[in-house]
């Protein structure tokens, strides 16, 4: 995802804002706070399962999957959290996979998207997203800020991902609880574990952090385990021909 290919999301993004309705504030869907969950499992590298069909990177996924059933999936499996993709245009996903998605599970979702209004977030929460995704490289700092505090507001939590030392400064600054480090570079689109092995030295007590992207195998989760409380997965259990064994597999004990 070159800076380029980043613009060019945030200006679709943009298009899409500009047509979206204001929706009035619907009822926040009641289930556990991740934030309180992660830090209370410590013992265990949590796994936060991600539908989605298809990316820019990988291009198709699983075109074909039944999105309610892998979500059940992965909620038995013991997932601590469901990411479910809702942009159509770069990831064909949907906010009604969110929506039919959040009715079926007890278990948190996070509505994973480029939110860049506070529209989108109350769709979102709409939806029955009780977590929503801030991307530090999408927005300046006083943007981002307001857009958590409006998410806050609104009782929803918020996984604020970065991609190197700068970003997690500013989500540090803005008071985020719920850390993110992709390890895609958003420059090249190419992916390493060593984003957050070089961050780790920098993360602070009170907060959690989240892996995010190039996890496949208990080799990767073993990697990062060490310094973060969740991994953000997805390709590998879309891809997954069991996928209730995948996640037990990559939910390292860490005691």
């Amino acid at each position: 995802m070159s800076h380029d290919f980043l613009s060019r999301i945030l200006q679709q993004k943009e298009a899409e804002v500009a047509e979206l309705a204001l929706e009035p504030i619907g009822p926040l869907r009641q289930t556990y706070r991740l934030y309180d969950f992660l830090k209370e499992h410590g013992e265990r590298l949590q796994v936060i399962a991600e539908v989605k069909k298809a990316s820019p990177s990988m291009g198709n996924i699983n075109l074909n999957v039944d999105i309610v059933e892998q979500a059940r999936l992965y909620e038995t499996a013991g997932a601590a959290m469901i990411s479910v993709l809702t942009d159509q245009v770069f990831f064909k996903g949907d906010l009604e996979f969110l929506r039919q998605i959040s009715k079926q599970v007890a278990i948190p979702t996070l509505a994973k998207d480029f939110i860049i209004d506070e529209k989108q977030i109350i769709r979102s929460r709409n939806a029955g997203a009780t977590v929503i995704l801030l991307i530090v490289a999408a927005l300046s700092e006083a943007r981002l800020k307001a857009l958590y505090d409006f998410a806050t507001y609104l009782g929803l939590e918020v996984l604020v991902e970065t991609h190197n030392l700068s970003e997690l400064e500013i989500a540090h600054r803005i008071g985020a609880k719920i850390i993110g480090v992709n390890n895609r570079n958003l420059t090249t689109f190419e992916v390493s574990l060593q984003t957050s092995l070089d961050l780790a030295p920098h993360f602070l007590a009170d907060r959690v952090y989240v892996s995010e992207s190039a996890i496949f195998t208990e080799e990767d989760a073993r990697l990062v385990a060490p310094h973060v409380q969740a991994i953000l997965v997805g390709t590998a259990l879309m891809q997954a021909e069991n996928v209730s064994q995948k996640v037990k597999e990559l939910s390292i004990d860490k005691s």
